[in-house]
């Protein structure tokens, strides 16, 4: 087994090879003065079982080419099999035509990572589950919910604790949660106006007087977190905590959260956190690189995924 890791998230490839017990794989990824991507694998990889770690998060266009172009070279290296580990898979929010001439943009990542050699892709907590189908090669979808849902027990407790869903499409995953923690769920309604701004409505079911947990796959603004916890409390929330798989956190968001009424924000390690987001008080980061690494070890030796989250 070889484990490359790009450039997006090399705190996270260490620990993940650590669990291994392995060493990272000596690789070159660098860029010349011109943005352009080269590659060079510096160990013998022939025969091999190589997962390359990459997140396609921001700058996402050029943290995508590292991971389709490190590809490219282990398969002419002649690599026996290729898994793209991407713990955040960038351009998952466009997997559908929101409007007329508008692209399915994670399609088409999907086609460009098949065509560049992966032979298997490893994810965690697709934005939306149908991108598992955009692939023609086998797809694993980790979930981070027995993480979040320990550390949730170790600082919440049990008592007075309900699961809330920020919007009607996260419900499944907030039931998930719920029935895991055996407590009750609610829902914000809310309507989205333009990309990026949300308008809370309504809550759905009696908040009064409970810790109340967000949980969802990604936050980008923090806006739909921070208007959420502000309509919970006025609805009687005892406190309002959020769970979030992927820290996306642009343009402020880590100082908007600092701000919000929002008792802590937790994230994981699936992007590699920024100074900002690093020094926000109230941001709280769990690793995933055991989930990850446990799901390459299956993998390599051709055990259950599934039995990981029984």
């Amino acid at each position: 087994m070889k484990l490359i890791s790009c450039n997006s998230n090399r705190p996270l490839a260490d620990n993940i090879a650590a669990y291994l017990d392995i060493s990272l794989t000596n690789a070159e990824v660098k860029t010349f003065k011109d943005r352009e991507v080269f590659v060079k694998v510096n160990e013998n990889v022939r025969g091999q079982d190589v997962y390359v770690i990459q997140s396609t998060s921001a700058p996402a266009n050029d943290h995508l080419m590292e991971l389709l172009i490190t590809m490219d070279a282990l398969v002419r290296a002649s690599a026996r099999r290729i898994t793209a580990v991407i713990p955040y898979y960038g351009y998952a929010r466009q997997d559908r035509k929101t409007d007329g001439r508008t692209p399915i943009s994670a399609k088409l990542v999907a086609n460009l990572i098949t065509v560049a050699g992966a032979d298997r892709v490893v994810t965690v907590d697709l934005h939306a589950a149908q991108i598992q189908g955009f692939f023609d090669k086998p797809t694993d979808n980790l979930f981070a919910m027995p993480e979040m849902s320990d550390d949730i027990l170790r600082k919440y407790g049990h008592k007075d604790l309900m699961v809330i869903s920020p919007d009607v499409g996260g419900v499944v995953r907030a039931r998930a949660l719920a029935k895991r923690l055996e407590v009750d769920l609610a829902i914000v309604d809310k309507r989205r106006e333009k990309a990026g701004e949300s308008e809370v409505m309504n809550i759905i079911g009696d908040v009064e007087g409970r810790k109340c947990i967000l949980i969802d796959d990604m936050t980008d603004s923090g806006g739909t977190l921070i208007n959420a916890a502000d309509a919970l409390l006025k609805k009687g929330a005892r406190e309002v905590a959020a769970y979030v798989t992927h820290g996306v956190l642009s343009n402020g968001a880590a100082a908007n959260i600092d701000k919000s009424q929002l008792k802590e924000l937790v994230i994981t390690d699936t992007i590699q956190t920024s100074e900002s987001v690093s020094k926000a008080k109230k941001i709280r980061t769990l690793t995933l690189a055991p989930l990850i690494g446990e799901a390459i070890r299956r993998i390599a030796n051709d055990e259950s995924i599934s039995k990981m989250f029984d």
